[in-house]
């Protein structure tokens, strides 16, 4: 299989590109005196559309977003140490959060035709299927009494792809909505309201959703914000107090609230205690996603590639961190350890950044971008009543 250049995931949205300023086969731009010139002299030969490539910048993002999500799930195991409690409910505040806001920005000209309901299929929903069952083998090859695989109930890992797969199919919904990003923020605080099963993790496909229709909702220049000089040093400041702040309060707050599937009656509160600590949760994870991108390189680095396959890294570091669970690896007791939570961090930024490379997407795209042209067929369209 080839190396491929297409976006996954997070990265599962399109890619952003803009026209290459240097490049030099692009024609040059309309009314230029160039142009006419050409034009004048090529007779009726056709010009190539201009060629383009992705902002650096948010592979960037997705790249150190990946790293975040592969760091917090090493933390989950060692959460008796403060520094380890303390770092992981840091980022867990706000690090899906900054996947689905992302994947929001990329999906606002997403729509049922140009082949894209196909794409939706085979790089989220096929993945789905094969790594929900490839989960529940390997939890049940490791030591589970029994075998179980639901496609209906997700398995770890697995509830972002199946909520990125309901998301998207409502995107022209938002597209057409007035107040898309207040509608949205009302179904999530609804939703905390009852129990709603775990039916396809319905609580995160729901209670996230807001993020996801924010990302739909911004612009270039909102981002352009982010990049300017001042707001680099605002950032800095705004995630250490973020930091400090979930260390004053870690003790003081169930961790449940972190991971977004609990109603509120769940988590011991009442809709509209549980309402305001929902409101507040958003406002947070909006603040520390502005003040982490304000901190994203703007050019091109040797990780920048590798923010394109970031879904690899996410659905294969989980067999990682549960080997280590099956084995007792977790329990070695100089884990447990200020120093053991720096070297368990520094493997995971390793672990990370392997499982977005090139062999590893060379060695598992028929899983996560499979090929399966002899699945579909033309597009049926309804025939005309007479």
């Amino acid at each position: 299989m080839t190396y491929t250049t297409r976006p996954f995931g997070a990265d599962a949205a399109e890619q952003t590109e803009r026209p290459a300023s240097t490049d030099q086969a692009a024609p040059p731009a309309a009314g230029a005196p160039e142009a006419a010139g050409t034009a004048a002299s090529a007779g009726a030969q056709p010009q190539r559309p201009p060629r383009k490539v992705r902002d650096p910048f948010f592979d960037n993002a997705k790249y150190f977003a990946i790293l975040l999500v592969v760091a917090g799930h090493s933390l989950a195991n060692l959460q008796n140490v403060p520094m380890a409690k303390g770092l992981y409910i840091f980022v867990y505040l706000f690090h899906m959060p900054l996947f689905i806001v992302i994947t929001g920005y990329f999906s606002r000209n997403w729509t049922f035709s140009g082949g894209k309901a196909r794409k939706l299929i085979t790089n989220v929903g096929v993945p789905y299927v094969v790594f929900e069952f490839a989960y529940s083998l390997y939890d049940w090859l490791a030591g589970r009494n029994h075998l179980e695989i639901s496609l209906l109930n997700p398995y770890y890992l697995t509830w972002f792809l199946c909520a990125l797969f309901m998301w998207r199919l409502s995107t022209p919904v938002w597209q057409q909505i007035r107040w898309p990003l207040a509608v949205a923020t009302v179904f999530s605080l609804l939703a905390y309201m009852s129990n709603l099963g775990g039916t396809f993790d319905i609580h995160r496909v729901i209670g996230l959703l807001p993020f996801y229709v924010l990302g739909l909702t911004l612009k270039p220049q909102h981002f352009e914000l982010l990049k300017r000089p001042i707001a680099r040093p605002i950032g800095a400041v705004v995630l250490a107090a973020g930091l400090a702040g979930t260390y004053v309060v870690m003790n003081h707050m169930s961790r449940n609230w972190i991971y977004w599937k609990h109603p509120n009656y769940a988590l011991g509160v009442g809709n509209f205690t549980g309402t305001l600590m929902r409101i507040a949760m958003f406002a947070c994870a909006i603040v520390l996603v502005a003040a982490f991108l304000s901190l994203i390189p703007r050019r091109e680095h040797w990780f920048t590639n590798l923010g394109a396959y970031t879904l690899y890294a996410y659905l294969l570091h989980g067999f990682v961190t549960r080997a280590l669970n099956f084995t007792g690896w977790w329990g070695a007791d100089w884990m447990h350890t200020p120093a053991g939570v720096v070297i368990v961090v520094a493997g995971a930024l390793i672990v990370g950044t392997f499982l977005c490379s090139p062999p590893v997407v060379r060695t598992m795209s028929w899983a996560l971008e499979p090929r399966m042209t002899w699945v579909f067929t033309p597009l049926r369209r309804p025939a005309r009543s007479r």
